[in-house]
């Protein structure tokens, strides 16, 4: 992947399911760090949210498509590489939707961590700066 170019995450919207998204998240959680998976559960429940615009989870389902779709840009079967492409896309969208974020779900996401990591990996979400 091209330094500051995103893959085209939108032909990805087909491949979301929310079965498939609490699959991968909890097949890759440990593997994937707190990071990654705290910024998808954000995006996961804020799709959820009724004050997000249609657009937005638009986007919202082509980045989660993005991580729960086997044919990624690098797959997910190369050590920390393979998921770094997914957590470029999750960044990028949590970002661009970021005023839509309720603390209501941010709290829900941090929650939700503590079901895969301990306090000190979960305190590591911090360096996220969201």
């Amino acid at each position: 992947m091209e330094e500051n170019k995103l893959p085209d995450f939108m032909s990805y919207k087909d491949k979301f399911s929310a079965n498939g998204f609490v699959e991968k998240i909890s097949r890759i959680a440990k593997r994937a760090g707190a990071k990654l998976v705290y910024v998808a559960l954000v995006l996961y429940y804020t799709l959820q949210s009724d004050k997000v615009s249609v657009k937005d989870k638009a986007v919202i389902i082509g980045a989660l498509g993005y991580l729960i779709s086997p044919l990624d840009l690098i797959p997910d079967a190369f050590p920390i590489a393979g998921l770094t492409d997914d957590l470029t896309v999750l960044l990028y969208v949590v970002k661009k939707v970021w005023g839509d974020v309720s603390d209501d779900v941010k709290d829900k996401a941090k929650s939700k961590l503590s079901q895969w990591f301990d306090e000190e990996e979960i305190e590591e979400t911090e360096e996220l700066g969201l």
